[in-house]
């Protein structure tokens, strides 16, 4: 495995991930599917109904229980290097939004090394690298998309001053109230990267509660935002925002912010936060 994270470095490849199975409603801590060994080689085959940019991938990293016996919540992640046979595309990406992602449907079938499947179960992995890590990324690109939002709105009210020269533009309030919750959404994303930054070698910080509970929260919160100041600055800019047409269109910004909060489905990760809290004490 150290070998292959060396190739990966040197060699810029892409690796998507199969988390979710089809008939299992998105949730990501359980599987179906089941890694199946004979000595030291193993057989994999699994639906999986979303793999973003599986079809340029060089790598898949997929999800599955541990031996055919095992729960669905006891599963190990798997390496398996894309060959023209390991995967079948299933369905096609047309969306509204998040069409970037090419996040197709697949068929994936592998054979391989034991080597290839990670010592560490994949819950330990999930808390650790997998959850924090999605949730600040994914975070800081809805920020971008916010940023972009909150510039366009910025350049109609400037374009608005020039033309009436002494006056304030109407919508410059709406600007400032949508500056002031842009700068709450940096905030909250540039405070959770710090934690998780800070905690990365502490063990038991990135097994607890609370932690995972302030990620999901990060998450739940950062999709909630991005399609509040989209909104916003739809609302500054009017038609032209609109329009696809136009340079201040928001029509993109507003397609991709939609999605946010059903990529991982944000009722699906509040239940998750709910459980835990029945239980968590500390902060």
């Amino acid at each position: 495995m150290q070998n292959y994270l060396t190739q990966i470095a040197e060699h810029e490849l892409l690796l998507a991930s199969a988390t979710t199975e089809t008939g299992l409603g998105g949730d990501v801590r359980s599987s179906s599917c089941a890694v199946e060994r004979d000595g030291d080689r193993f057989r994999l085959e699994k639906d999986a109904p979303v793999i973003s940019y599986g079809a340029s991938a060089d790598a898949v990293l997929a999800t599955a229980r541990r031996t055919p016996d095992s729960t669905p919540n006891d599963q190990v992640l798997v390496v398996v290097p894309v060959t023209p046979s390991t995967l079948e595309v299933r369905s096609s990406w047309d969306t509204l939004g998040f069409r970037g992602t090419c996040s197709n449907g697949f068929l994936l079938r592998s054979v391989g090394h034991v080597d290839q499947i990670l010592d560490d179960a994949y819950g330990e992995i999930s808390s650790s690298t997998m959850l924090p890590t999605s949730h600040v990324v994914w975070a800081a690109v809805w920020l971008g998309i916010a940023g972009n939002a909150v510039d366009v709105a910025r350049s109609f009210i400037r374009a608005e001053a020039r033309r009436k020269p002494g006056a304030t533009p109407p919508a410059a309030v709406r600007l400032a109230d949508l500056v002031g919750r842009y700068e709450e959404f940096r905030s909250l994303m540039r405070a959770r990267a710090s934690e998780y930054e800070l905690a990365l070698n502490d063990e038991d910080v990135l097994a607890s509660m609370g932690f995972a509970i302030r990620m999901n929260a990060l998450k739940t919160s950062a999709s909630n935002m991005v399609v509040e100041i989209v909104g916003q600055a739809m609302t500054i800019c009017g038609m032209a925002g609109y329009r696809n047409d136009t340079e201040l269109s928001l029509t993109r910004q507003l397609r991709d912010a939609y999605g946010a909060a059903l990529m991982v489905n944000n009722d699906r990760i509040f239940g998750a936060s709910a459980q835990m809290l029945l239980i968590h004490r500390g902060d």
